[in-house]
């Protein structure tokens, strides 16, 4: 089982807005809702692919509640802190004529001392034989920077793997707690390092869109091209491509394998509108053409 954590869930509204112009009237040709955050978009991915997990994290107010009315609806198994504030809403617009995508992201709710003390809580008891724990997103007002890395140190004390997928002060700390993974995307991984990722040489410094795994006492790192996906939208890929990635693991499959499956997966998300949605049959068919190599650090 996997547990996946998201401190600042949000009610995503996704609008199809053909031709969308700033400054005009539109009508949405299509209008998707779905529980948000980056952890229950990795729960959504790893329902598609049958992978046993529960979501978690703090739900308040009427949004909340409507959070978690969706994740029931989908069949996500899932375990809430229930919080005096209300939770965020964040609207998506989508233009496919011209391959565009507008986002406005609320800030989300202040939450209290004892509501984070209740999550805690609520994570000691469901990390108990889990997988993983993945840890995910944004964190709300009033959460301390601290949090995901007294999270991983806790957790990890427990003989717990905790993933780490974050960004800005609460990734670096996190880093620092020495989780099991660490997934940013490119921006936040330079953010990370505080330079710029161009070269190879860069990336085999920072390893920022690579692959960094450990198999035995032999260090590899890897890197996958995947073929060009006409995209759709790219919200939630990376999530997508965690997710499977993480299936990959908890089935004890080879590393090359895992990453040419991820990296197929958030290849195929692309072509869905809403995140941590993807269709496993393009996915399969995208594997075909995922090319793997290996980085060797350059000897002096």
């Amino acid at each position: 089982m996997i547990v996946t954590v998201t401190t600042n869930a949000a009610l995503d509204r996704t609008l199809t807005v053909p031709v969308f112009q700033i400054g005009f009237r539109h009508r949405s040709s299509e209008v998707l809702t779905l529980a948000g955050g980056k952890g229950i978009n990795v729960a959504r991915t790893l329902k598609i692919l049958e992978v046993p997990v529960v979501a978690t994290g703090l739900a308040g107010g009427r949004t909340g509640t409507r959070i978690i009315e969706e994740l029931t609806a989908e069949a996500i198994l899932n375990d809430f802190v229930r919080i005096a504030a209300e939770s965020r809403t964040s609207t998506a617009v989508v233009d496919p004529t011209a391959g565009t995508h507008t986002e406005i992201n609320e800030w989300g709710p202040e939450v209290t001392p004892v509501e984070l003390e209740m999550l805690v809580e609520k994570l000691h008891y469901l990390s108990r034989g889990a997988d993983f724990v993945v840890l995910s997103g944004s964190l709300p007002r009033k959460v301390p920077t601290t949090f995901y890395a007294d999270a991983v140190r806790d957790l990890s004390r427990r003989d717990v793997r905790v993933v780490l997928d974050s960004e800005g002060e609460p990734l670096r700390l996190g880093v620092e707690a020495g989780p099991f993974l660490v997934s940013p995307n490119q921006r936040e991984a330079e953010q990370l390092v505080g330079q710029e990722l161009e070269d190879d040489d860069d990336f085999l410094m920072a390893l920022g869109c690579f692959a960094f795994l450990r198999v035995g006492r032999k260090t590899r790192r890897i890197r996958a091209f995947a073929p060009f996906v006409e995209p759709v939208s790219g919200v939630g890929s990376g999530d997508v491509l965690l997710a499977q990635f993480l299936a990959a693991l908890v089935e004890e499959r080879s590393p090359d394998y895992a990453v040419r499956m991820a990296v197929a997966a958030g290849a195929a998300s692309v072509r869905e509108v809403g995140a941590g949605r993807f269709e496993p049959s393009l996915a399969a068919t995208l594997t075909e053409d995922i090319e793997l190599s290996e980085l060797q650090p350059v000897r002096s």
